[in-house]
């Protein structure tokens, strides 16, 4: 290369854009269990008002259960359902979706994961002619249900991308045939079908995402044999839970959520209409007692968090009115974050940064900590001579006459520079 030539890469060209900053990408981690706390804040930061929530969960719960009826599903089916439908509704607000759309693609979905294919078309066609008299129900091959049936199958991967991609499922029936067998319970016995019925209702409630088998089973079990007066005294000893790794604490939390159910919505349960109301309530008070003597909070896994005052909110520019004092808004607790503390947003989806999904959280938190160090903001300080700022010493005043010039101090004023420290090499 001849002398006074420069490389191509030595200087940019005039007018090409800059290459934008590496972004770290956003990680979103498979959550297993999602406590009471988070799910308040999820329902908080979408704006979604308690009693339509009820209603719609209990109406979407329904409808899978009585789909499950329709095409013969195992329970497991239904068990991994209902999951996917609370999970989407946590991540999505109800005015954007229909409930029973968000149904039948949780009940889609759970066909493949559980391995009891079904295809769109024929939940739609079931669903279709549930409420229909046998001289109008329709074949699934017919051209009406093209339309929604794509729509099922778009739905689809929203409900993968609500549960973090994690196919691990939970099936309390099966842990609670194994304890009815180890409490000398006869196979068909009245407290193990009621038990047994009552994990189904137990999916009306977001204790399945809560709790683990173990403690639903036993939740089921204890709260069959109280309400029958057949209380088992064994399955209600704390010397079990360690060999199942669960506590009284998250037993008395899925007892409660339980006789919630039942107290409030016992028509659209399968097991409340069976009893008077004032059951669950004669029930709950010993529960109550027993609640009160141990201490133990409502919900397990709470913790206490400072109250966020109330922030004032200034109207746009050019528009009157007063300022008005609104709560702070929530933010959605399941948003993946970046390593530079960026939350992800939907409506910028794929523009700048992708979204991964992982299934272990400490190599999760491992990638984010190597990674948040080459966006890591410091603060620089350094001290810098200002020569225009000149003073005389205490004490050396100058007098009239005097030839002698007062002494100059240098003033030096402290800066700070911020800077990052770079982006990671790819």
């Amino acid at each position: 290369m001849a002398d006074g030539e420069r490389s191509p890469r030595s200087a940019p060209e005039p007018g090409a854009p800059e290459l934008p900053a590496i972004h770290p990408s956003f990680i979103q981690v498979a959550r297993p269990y999602i406590f009471e706390q988070t799910i308040q804040d999820c329902l908080a930061a979408l704006g979604i008002d308690p009693t339509r929530e009820d209603s719609l969960r209990l109406q979407g719960v329904h409808w899978l259960d009585n789909m499950r009826r329709v095409l013969n599903l195992p329970i497991r089916t239904f068990n991994t359902a209902v999951i996917y439908y609370h999970r989407f509704r946590l991540v999505h607000p109800d005015r954007e979706y229909s409930f029973m759309d968000a149904a039948t693609a949780a009940l889609f979905t759970a066909c493949k994961v559980e391995d009891t294919l079904k295809k769109s078309r024929e939940i739609v066609c079931s669903a279709y002619n549930l409420n229909m008299s046998p001289s109008e129900q329709l074949p699934s091959d017919d051209p009406v249900f093209e339309a929604r049936s794509r729509d099922i199958i778009g739905l689809e991967r929203l409900m993968l991308e609500a549960s973090g991609f994690d196919f691990r499922t939970r099936h309390p029936q099966k842990t609670l045939l194994k304890l009815a067998r180890q409490y000398g319970l006869p196979t068909g016995s009245e407290v193990s079908n009621l038990a047994y019925r009552i994990s189904l209702d137990l999916y009306r409630t977001f204790a399945p995402l809560k709790q683990t088998a173990s403690t639903m089973a036993f939740s089921c079990l204890e709260l069959a044999g109280r309400l029958l007066g057949q209380r088992l005294e064994a399955a209600e000893s704390v010397g079990d839970y360690a060999q199942w790794n669960t506590s009284r604490e998250e037993i008395m939390e899925t007892l409660f959520d339980l006789l919630e159910l039942y107290t409030h919505h016992r028509s659209s349960t399968s097991v409340g209409p069976q009893f008077p109301a004032d059951r669950f309530l004669t029930v709950r008070i010993p529960l109550n007692q027993e609640a009160a003597e141990l201490q133990a909070p409502r919900y397990t896994h709470w913790k206490d968090r400072p109250r966020i005052p109330k922030e004032t909110v200034k109207p746009p520019n050019g528009a009157g009115g007063k300022q008005s004092n609104v709560p702070a808004r929530t933010l959605h607790p399941l948003t993946p974050i970046a390593a530079n503390g960026e939350r992800f947003s939907k409506e910028e989806r794929g523009r700048h940064a992708a979204l991964r999904y992982m299934l272990d959280p400490i190599c999760a938190e491992d990638e984010k900590r190597q990674v948040a160090q080459y966006f890591k903001v410091e603060m620089e300080e350094f001290e810098v001579e200002d020569s225009n700022v000149v003073c005389a010493q205490p004490g050396h005043e100058r007098r009239p006459g005097s030839q002698k010039e007062r002494p100059e101090h240098k003033i030096w004023k402290t800066l700070a520079r911020k800077h990052t420290s770079g982006t990671p090499a790819l």
